[in-house]
């Protein structure tokens, strides 16, 4: 993971990927589906970063809930390939979040592009609720707002 970069002012936690052979198809090239996993891994280690990684949110009871996820493909990446998940939080609301994300190939050019959107949950109950004030301090500090 490099330090994050600055990207319309919100910082980027790159993510290296190697494509094993089991994410492609019989033409070597990833299986749609892996993509939205390596959005996952992404904000994974983005929450890793900000120092809030998803087991300590656990512990104190709360969970990021997907609401929405949305994909677009640009070029194939293939069997070998080493790509890099660029993710970013470019909003940050009351009751949740939206991550972007870039799957970028070793020649930089970009092999799909999306963004989730999520709901804080209270992890006992199953219910919606506000950002908790470390949590949000958390993410804020890391995108110096």
């Amino acid at each position: 993971m490099t330090p994050p970069h600055s990207a319309s002012h919100h910082p980027v936690v790159e993510t290296p990927i190697q494509v094993r052979y089991a994410e492609t198809d019989a033409q070597r090239v990833v299986y749609h589906g892996n993509y939205l996993i390596w959005f996952e891994v992404g904000r994974t280690a983005y929450c890793e970063r900000v120092g809030y990684p998803y087991a300590r949110m656990e512990e104190e009871g709360i969970i990021i809930m997907v609401s929405e996820a949305h994909l677009r493909y640009r070029k194939s990446a293939r069997y070998g390939d080493v790509v890099t998940i660029r993710t970013r939080m470019p909003q940050q609301r009351s009751r949740g979040c939206t991550f972007h994300y870039e799957v970028v190939l070793p020649d930089g050019s970009t092999a799909a592009e999306g963004e989730t959107h999520h709901l804080f949950v209270q992890a006992a109950t199953g219910r919606p609720c506000s950002v908790p004030p470390g949590i949000r301090d958390a993410f804020r500090a890391f995108a110096g707002v």
